[in-house]
């Protein structure tokens, strides 16, 4: 087994099939096939059953991804730390984040990483749940994971760092008519338009427990991209109520924001595989100690 063969694997296992994985690897794909029944050959088992253009993963395929995605990045920060000149690291981390905390702390943790180590890149995916954080981190696919919760989040065996705790915040459109300050009893939202994402989600679980207190709102609209609520409370089609990373983008393009009292935080941690930190991931966590240590 070598890391040819398991770059081939994974693209074939990212791309669905060994005709897109060919494209994407500039190969032809009898040689990438013959790379795979020799990677399968020298395993003693099926990786992959052919479903028409696409593949299925065998139960044994499953369980190499998350091991394979490990080698590939450890094998890629060793080269290039190695290739690196006067101790700088290069190379890449991969994060997984939920959409609030990818507003803040990342904005602010990354700028602190790039300014310490500007060679580095960082690739950051997308998820909506903190399960599904949880699960791209134990799967190799991201090093590190940031995570909001309303409690404590399930996270299997991995490392946890608790960040900060953000405040439910309401997000009004301007000239809203509501009563100056900042801050808005949950009383005070009796009456309103809320634009709320789709129930199920994290945030909606947050919006419900605001209201649970018998406050009578309207649901104007409920949203499956959180991207969209701001537009939307711009437009002037309700209100919102998100958590306090957004505050700054929210006051920046003309939104009124005020502070829910008593109010509900979203708990902000990163998840990481303690043990299995490349160099690059462990630069970003100390980054992320030095952002959580004044507020501790």
């Amino acid at each position: 087994m070598d890391a040819r063969q398991l770059g081939y694997f994974l693209a074939i296992v990212d791309h669905g099939g060994f005709g897109r994985a060919a494209d994407h690897l500039l190969v032809a794909q009898p040689s990438l096939s013959q790379a795979m029944a020799g990677l399968e050959r020298e395993l003693g088992v099926k990786l992959f059953v052919r479903a028409g253009r696409g593949v299925t993963l065998t139960d044994a395929g499953t369980q190499l991804v998350a091991p394979a995605r490990r080698v590939l990045r450890e094998l890629d920060d060793a080269t290039q730390v190695v290739r690196s000149a006067k101790g700088l690291r290069r190379g890449t981390v991969t994060l997984v984040t939920m959409p609030s905390p990818g507003i803040e702390p990342l904005t602010s943790i990354m700028t602190d990483f790039t300014a310490a180590w500007p060679a580095m890149t960082v690739d950051v995916a997308g998820v909506f749940t903190p399960e599904e954080v949880v699960e791209t981190v134990l799967a190799g696919t991201a090093e590190i994971g940031l995570l909001g919760s309303s409690g404590q989040p399930y996270t299997g065996n991995l490392a946890v760092k608790h960040i900060e705790d953000q405040p439910l915040v309401l997000i009004s459109p301007a000239d809203s008519g509501l009563s100056p300050g900042d801050v808005v009893g949950r009383r005070d939202l009796s009456g309103l338009r809320l634009i709320v994402s789709q129930r199920g989600s994290l945030m909606r679980q947050l919006v419900d427990e605001v209201l649970a207190s018998g406050t009578d709102v309207h649901i104007a609209a409920e949203v499956a991209h959180r991207t969209s609520i701001l537009p939307l409370v711009l437009s002037g089609v309700g209100h919102a109520v998100m958590p306090s990373s957004w505050n700054s983008i929210a006051t920046a393009v003309g939104a009124e924001v005020r502070r829910i009292d008593p109010g509900s935080v979203l708990r902000v941690a990163a998840v990481w595989r303690e043990g299995s930190v490349t160099p690059g991931a462990r630069a970003f966590l100390d980054v992320l100690d030095r952002y959580v240590a004044p507020s501790e």
